[in-house]
């Protein structure tokens, strides 16, 4: 770890805190998502540094050591991308590599979007493409079919999760987060809550260390969660701006990676898209669909050494 460099940038009207490694001449964006940091990519930063890459990873807006504007409004995609493009002209970087987990993964279909000249290559983890559909707003779609006890229903209102989280011990909610394996819908009644059982211990997995959690737990500590649940709090406005872009496809090369137990991968209509012809259509440059076997949600951790190999055996072809 002591290899990899940290420096504070200045992109979009934001500090940026950037964590860097390797000197090819070849970069790979890696953009991470919540609850996590740059950190998340620490095994593939110097995995693929080590093979003649160049890995960059920030902490997004909202996270870690950048700047957390407070209004939800400031937290929409063209914002998220708008810095990355900006890191990348600082960077004097034209094109790359990118790699993204959760909502860094889409975050990259967003820049994918926007400015696929960006882009070499993506292979994105997790989270599929979802098209936009211009009949259905994100969140009152998501609380007519799973109910307002659905994670991202609970995230909307400000404040509101941000006070329930305080209540509970900042290192059991990271774990709680990291380690869930459970494939089903995450629906949590206020009764129950974020932290559970607080009489019931949670085990660390044997792919996450108490110095790993003591890291996210010392930056979300500082930080607090408000920017990263500004993503779920923006994402009808995200639906609002990316009206221009309806029906437009990822026109980049793409690899996708999920685990079988990953509960995005579980949602309903997930496998049915992903497998039958809908992903293919929305992405026609979709070259690999890698489903890992008895993995969850944070595979690039969990397995990180199965994830480095499938993401280099993809990059080295360009």
């Amino acid at each position: 770890m002591e290899k990899i460099d940290h420096k504070m940038v200045k992109v979009n009207g934001i500090n940026m805190h950037v964590a860097e490694v390797g000197e090819g001449p070849s970069a790979i964006l890696f953009i991470h998502g919540f609850p996590e940091l740059w950190y998340t990519w620490r095994h593939q930063m110097l995995s693929l540094s080590s093979l003649g890459y160049r890995a960059i990873a920030p902490d997004l807006r909202g996270y870690g050591d950048t700047d957390a504007p407070p209004s939800p409004a400031d937290y929409t995609a063209l914002h998220i991308v708008g810095d990355l493009v900006g890191l990348l002209d600082l960077l004097g970087l034209d094109q790359v590599f990118v790699v993204g987990h959760d909502w860094g993964a889409a975050i990259a279909w967003y820049l994918c979007l926007f400015r696929p000249d960006r882009v070499k290559a993506l292979v994105n983890l997790s989270v599929a493409f979802h098209p936009r559909n211009p009949m259905r707003k994100p969140i009152p779609t998501l609380r007519r079919f799973y109910g307002d006890d659905y994670y991202i229903c609970r995230f909307q209102q400000p404040g509101e999760v941000e006070e329930e989280f305080a209540r509970v011990d900042t290192a059991r909610l990271i774990v709680k987060f990291l380690a869930n394996r459970s494939p089903r819908l995450m629906v949590v009644p206020k009764a129950i809550g974020f932290g559970g059982n607080p009489d019931k211990p949670v085990t660390l997995p044997p792919w996450l260390s108490e110095e790993d959690v003591k890291y996210y737990v010392s930056k979300f500590s500082q930080k607090g969660f408000t920017g990263g649940l500004n993503y779920y709090r923006a994402m009808d406005l995200n639906w609002e701006l990316s009206a221009p872009w309806t029906g437009q496809q990822i026109k980049v090369p793409v690899k996708f990676i999920v685990g079988d137990l990953d509960l995005t991968y579980n949602t309903p209509g997930a496998k049915e898209y992903i497998h039958n012809g809908g992903f293919k259509r929305d992405v026609p440059f979709l070259q690999e669909v890698v489903v890992l076997k008895d993995a969850a949600h944070f595979i690039n951790q969990e397995r990180p050494e199965e994830v480095n190999q499938h993401i280099y055996d993809f990059i080295q072809k360009f």
